[in-house]
């Protein structure tokens, strides 16, 4: 039997006619699945594998990331949105959202519009990396994906927007897969509304849904930090520790991280 993601996506038109294109998969609450920087339709789906079972679960490309259209520049928050929105007429209920990194602080501007949301379940939002301070990091990024050079893109992405230590940075170096997928355009649009956005944590405290902030042991700062000040601040959240993992647990620990999303979706 395929797996769901090698099936061909659905679609639809969004609210400016950009293209959003998703997969379904499973039977039960619904559940929107919403990647992170440099991602797409597989980024979930080592996770989605253990909840099918119990949740139907909607896995969409963002836009920016192929095959959904690349929508307009500059990008912002509220266009995601509204993407989101536009799922959530189509499920036609109240809907769970997760979050991975990017996508859990798309997550969050979600719940703070008012869309129709049961519970947020948020993997490591990088709350800290926002504001005018990334522009110039947006503006290098360009000339370097302009030149062709995605190693050292990839490299300024990794040290001035994740915050990934110097030595962890120089051992992943070696391994840089050269034949992975473009995603420069995606990471533009994000860095744009990232570029658009603030790092003040305390505007979130008017998020009363029910929320699950999950992070791991071994993440570098400043991401630990941020997670507990939002913990603090949020009305209805619960913070969940994965021991020894890091930022890439969703891929690496996939069985464990769904362990605890069944524990609290419902």
């Amino acid at each position: 039997m395929p797996l769901f993601t090698d099936l061909p996506p659905a679609s639809f038109r969004s609210f400016d006619g950009t293209i959003i294109r998703y997969h379904r998969t499973g039977v039960g609450a619904p559940v929107i699945m919403i990647h992170g920087s440099g991602g797409g339709l597989h980024s979930w789906q080592p996770v989605a594998e253990h909840l099918a079972d119990r949740f139907d679960l909607w896995l969409p490309a963002r836009r920016g990331y192929a095959p959904s259209g690349p929508g307009h520049a500059p990008k912002h928050f509220a266009d995601e949105v509204r993407d989101l929105g536009t799922i959530i007429d189509m499920i036609g209920r109240p809907t769970h959202l997760v979050g991975m990194s990017y996508g859990a602080t798309v997550a969050l501007h979600a719940a703070a519009s008012g869309l129709a949301i049961r519970s947020l379940a948020l993997w490591e939002p990088p709350l800290y990396a926002a504001g005018a301070e990334l522009a110039p990091v947006l503006s290098r990024f360009e000339l370097l994906t302009a030149n062709g050079d995605r190693s050292e893109a990839q490299r300024l992405l990794a040290e001035k927007v994740a915050r990934v230590p110097a030595a962890m940075l120089d051992r992943s170096a070696a391994t840089d897969d050269a034949d992975s997928p473009d995603d420069s355009d995606g990471w533009c649009r994000d860095l744009e509304s990232m570029v658009g956005d603030t790092s003040y944590l305390d505007r979130w405290s008017s998020v009363t849904t029910p929320t699950l902030l999950m992070h791991g042991s071994d993440t570098w700062q400043p991401m630990p930090e941020t997670i507990e000040r939002l913990a603090a601040v949020m009305p209805g959240a619960h913070l969940e520790t994965l021991p020894g993992q890091t930022h890439f647990a969703p891929s690496t620990v996939p069985a464990d991280v769904a362990r605890i999303l069944a524990d609290f979706l419902y």
